[in-house]
């Protein structure tokens, strides 16, 4: 039944995408805030290495990861989180900088806090509330490409109900039953569509300038 498996699929593709975005978040944060905190040589090491990630395509990417770890679920969130948290590490390392020069960090450095005070209570909550808002948009992202590592047979295994693996089984029956991959394809569309008009909803709330 298409429509029972397509249903079901809706969590695992679900689970997925927030995983991935959480670990791909999380990566990106730590690997900013150190960009943004650590100084120049610091900041230049950790530079270069997020503009050779942005060098290579993210499904390139995250093929590699599961060529170490192995095809499967989990290897796909690490994947397709390792992939792109680049791009997370990129804008909380500029929304530290700029919290480092802002008004509130100065007169917090002028009051004789430590530094360790200054990053947890000023520093964090001004990159971490952005990051949440861009990591809803990296949702939908993230439920695509998890979606394409499966149609590649190297995410979910069949008979799992997931949308990436539903379209490459009914890709054999386009001609006689293109329902069983119209509808996963469908779902794909409509699911990443909606986290990404939700997470555009979000910025437009003024969290990101």
């Amino acid at each position: 039944d298409v429509r029972a498996r397509v249903v079901a699929g809706t969590r695992a593709s679900l689970v997925v995408g927030v995983v991935a975005t959480l670990v791909g978040g999380g990566v990106g944060v730590v690997l900013g805030v150190v960009a943004g905190l650590g100084g120049r040589v610091v900041d230049g090491v950790v530079g270069r290495l997020t503009e050779v990630a942005f060098a290579l395509p993210l499904l390139l990417v995250a093929l590699v990861v599961i060529a170490v770890t192995g095809p499967g679920p989990v290897p796909a969130m690490l994947a397709v989180g390792f992939a792109t948290a680049p791009g997370y590490a990129r804008i909380v390392r500029g929304l530290v900088l700029r919290a480092r020069r802002s008004q509130v960090v100065e007169t917090a450095v002028l009051m004789g806090r430590s530094p360790a005070v200054i990053t947890v209570r000023h520093v964090l909550p001004a990159a971490l509330w952005p990051v949440v808002a861009v990591g809803t948009l990296g949702v939908g992202q993230a439920i695509v490409w998890a979606s394409a590592l499966s149609y590649l047979g190297v995410g979910t295994p069949p008979p799992a109900p997931e949308w990436g693996a539903m379209l490459a089984d009914g890709r054999t029956y386009l001609q006689t039953a293109p329902w069983m991959s119209t509808f996963p394809g469908l779902a794909i569309v409509v699911l990443a569509t909606a986290v990404t008009v939700l997470g555009r909803a979000i910025r437009r709330t003024g969290a990101i300038r």
